[in-house]
């Protein structure tokens, strides 16, 4: 009779997703990968549910037994409390931030629109021009048919841009009743620092998944907070893509994690791959590198997939989640050729065509299983190559060349003079990431357990990947040893380990990449401290390894944590959110309203791509080039408009301007003059050196370079010499900048540069 009643007991906890034997003292025994572990069939998993936030179904999200409902619903709505908390807190803090470096309530409009820097000014320009637009109609055509942003050619922004966002975020505030009392620019930069908080959140969740406690997550939250200067830039580079896109990327992160978690039901497994659809497509469509980030998270699910840790229907369905989200992305950029030519679109067709036709794969002794990886690896890889060369060329696709030359260049692959490759090395965004960035990091008590932790996982992985390759080949001993293990780790964690790894050697080989990796490294160090995986080795080593103890540390060791830094940081927090400053750029000012007041609506202007991204969101002036790089035939116009700055010719230098139509040119003398960049960095040596000129100022040259026979433009044409000014008019100048208007050609028979009209 007792029998009978312990069985519809525990048939009654699993209608609501509890383990069949729930300790009463807590004990999270998914959260176990260390001693023996019984490895469980698919069939097997499925048969038992799981509690999204707890272990494995045993415990709650913070290790409290399910047998008490009431304390389970209590620490859920705790944690999503706290989650919800230092989301705001954190956009409250890049938002005081960005009010008090720039006091930007108290700008002028001009002033607003020239602290959106660079690329960042473009994209702000479209959110801009969609609101001056008569209709929503007549701004969508505008942007599909668009001749101000690169002269005298028309091409599609939504094809050729991420600028999704803008458009509907403009589109949103017209429909909103909410222009009577927030100014556009306050809706579009309170969206992107609400954003931030979704960042935070999604981070809050994945450290709470993974370990079980959200006491992992709140964690998680502090540090990425109190490492601002290494997790974002947001507050001085509002309109950048990954802003925008990041978040969504993280997100993309919970879901797969959520995903692997093992026993889930069918429901819930639908409701992730959703889940991972949406945030995928988002991620894809507000930054044009996202084939970059996705290529690497492709790479991280075939390694997962070549040691056993995914089912083939998880491979597969990661993989198909990944293409849907870029062919959905392709159809809404009016069938973008970049995304189609994409490697990662190649590398996943590779990895599922091989996949298919190799059926005896995963069967064999350990030495065959190793063997038949590397010759699988070698398949796909040369398959990957091939499909893409295949693709590009149908596709005649160039527009991402220049990305590949950087990564050539940057590894010694390849020529180093190239100038759009130079472009980028030369910036320190792209170069190596400084150590300093780790003292920081150590300084907030982030690197350290972040080491311990990415080091003993990893030991883990190994070992896990080994029993798995072992483990269905061999004798029948063999394969019934399997059975028992020294070591289990989930998929789960296998995959955030090894995003943390791959997205880490990114961020160290570009520093620009660092913010990918950055907030992750906070869940994941998060983990180590809240999860069982360190503290159980530690206290096994001193033979303090009982069940009350390991509770004891896992959740006092967090609490000191955060009371420490607490201490120690929020002061420092509360100080820098209340220093007050004040935006100061009266050269651009002038500049910008003497374009506005002094030219014509439809005049035309060459010059820096940073400064005129500036002139089109501040005047609406037409441009020759602009920062949004991904275009072949833009990236040679802006060489040759780049040419005021080298050795050349007067006549030289307005036969070029006056092929892309420039009825005016921008000269900056901190660009002429430049002094940050080191010899051979800065834009003038670029050139001389695209150009197989000598550099300036004193160093060595490569043999092949020549002196050049005319004086360096920029410095010739301000002292008016007669060759000059018949063909150059200077118009407005200040201490920084020196306009000229381009006047018209008096020669007949003089030579014109073939300037393709491309409508796109």
């Amino acid at each position: 009779m007792e029998l009978r009643k312990r069985l519809k007991q525990n048939k009654q906890k699993h209608k609501f997703g509890l383990s069949q034997d729930a300790p009463a003292e807590g004990r999270c025994s998914g959260n176990m990968v260390l001693g023996t572990a019984r490895s469980h069939g698919p069939h097997e998993r499925d048969r038992r549910n799981v509690s999204l936030f707890g272990g494995s179904g045993t415990c709650s999200g913070s290790g409290i037994s399910t047998r008490w409902p009431w304390r389970l619903c209590v620490s859920m709505a705790t944690g999503l409390l706290l989650a919800v908390l230092l989301a705001v807190t954190q956009a409250w803090c890049v938002n005081a931030l960005h009010e008090n470096l720039l006091w930007f309530s108290q700008l002028m409009e001009v002033e607003r629109e020239i602290s959106f820097r660079t690329e960042c000014g473009l994209y702000y320009s479209y959110y801009k021009q969609m609101l001056q637009a008569p209709s929503i109609q007549e701004g969508l055509s505008d942007l599909i048919h668009d001749n101000l942003t690169e002269s005298k050619r028309t091409i599609n922004l939504l094809q050729r841009m991420n600028i999704y966002q803008e458009v509907f975020l403009s589109v949103l505030y017209r429909l909103l009743p909410i222009q009577s009392y927030l100014e556009p620019v306050y809706f579009y930069i309170y969206t992107v620092f609400s954003l931030q908080a979704v960042y935070v959140i999604a981070l809050y969740l994945t450290a709470w998944l993974l370990s079980g406690s959200w006491l992992a997550g709140t964690l998680t939250g502090v540090w990425y907070i109190l490492n601002r200067v290494d997790t974002t830039r947001v507050e001085f580079t509002i309109s950048l893509r990954e802003n925008w896109s990041l978040p969504f990327l993280a997100l993309q992160v919970t879901a797969i994690t959520c995903y692997l978690r093992p026993q889930l039901t069918a429901l819930q497994q639908k409701i992730m791959v959703w889940l991972m659809y949406v945030t995928t497509f988002c991620f894809c469509l507000t930054w044009q590198f996202n084939q970059f980030i996705l290529l690497v998270q492709a790479l991280i699910i075939y390694t997962l997939d070549c040691i056993d840790f995914l089912t083939t229907t998880q491979v597969t369905t990661l993989y198909l989640v990944q293409v849907c989200g870029l062919l959905s992305v392709w159809l809404l950029q009016f069938c973008n050729s970049m995304i189609l030519g994409s490697l990662v679109l190649s590398f996943i067709v590779a990895a599922l065509f091989i996949r298919h036709c190799q059926s005896g794969l995963k069967t064999g002794s350990l030495l065959a299983r190793l063997g038949k990886l590397l010759l699988h690896t070698a398949m796909v890889l040369l398959l990957t190559f091939t499909i893409n060369y295949l693709a590009k060329k149908a596709l005649q696709l160039r527009s991402d060349e220049h990305i590949f030359k950087f990564i050539k260049s940057k590894f010694a692959l390849g020529p180093t003079r190239d100038f759009d490759a130079s472009l980028y090395l030369c910036e320190e965004a792209f170069g190596l990431l400084p150590l300093d960035t780790l003292e920081r990091l150590a300084g907030t008590l982030l690197l350290y357990p972040y080491i311990l932790t990415l080091l003993l996982l990893s030991g883990m992985l190994v070992v896990s990947a080994l029993q798995n390759l072992r483990a269905k080949g061999g004798s029948a001993e063999e394969r019934k040893g399997a059975e028992r293990r020294l070591v289990a780790l989930r998929p789960d964690v296998a995959y955030n380990v090894l995003h943390t790894l791959f997205y880490g050697l990114l961020a160290f080989s570009t520093m620009r990449m660092k913010y990918i990796w950055t907030g992750h490294m906070c869940a994941v160090a998060a983990y180590g401290v809240c999860g069982t995986e360190l503290w159980t080795p530690l206290l096994s080593t001193v033979r303090c390894n009982s069940k009350v103890l390991l509770r004891l540390v896992r959740y006092a060791v967090p609490l000191a944590m955060m009371a420490c830094l607490y201490y120690k940081f929020w002061p420092k927090l509360m100080e820098e959110v209340s220093e007050l400053r004040e935006f100061y750029d009266p050269d651009t000012v002038e500049l910008m309203t003497w374009i506005s007041t002094k030219t014509p609506k439809r005049a035309v202007f060459a010059g820096s791509m940073q400064l005129l991204a500036g002139i089109k969101l501040c005047t609406g002036r037409v441009l020759t080039n602009h920062p949004h790089y991904e275009d072949k035939d833009l990236r040679e116009r802006t060489r040759q408009v780049y040419q005021v700055y080298a050795r050349q010719s007067p006549e030289d230098v307005h036969e070029i301007l006056r092929a892309v139509g420039a009825d005016y040119v921008v000269l900056e003398n901190s660009i002429c003059y430049e002094r940050r960049h080191r010899r051979g960095c800065r834009l003038r040596d670029l050139l001389d050196l695209a150009n197989g000129h000598i550099m300036d100022g004193p160093g060595e040259n490569d043999p092949d370079l020549v002196p050049a026979s005319h004086p360096r433009f920029c410095e010739a044409v301000k002292t008016d010499p007669p060759d000059y000014t018949a063909l150059f008019t200077r118009t407005f100048q200040n201490k920084t900048f020196h306009v000229y208007r381009v006047k018209k050609k008096r020669k007949k028979n003089a030579k014109t540069l073939s300037e393709p009209s491309a409508t796109q």
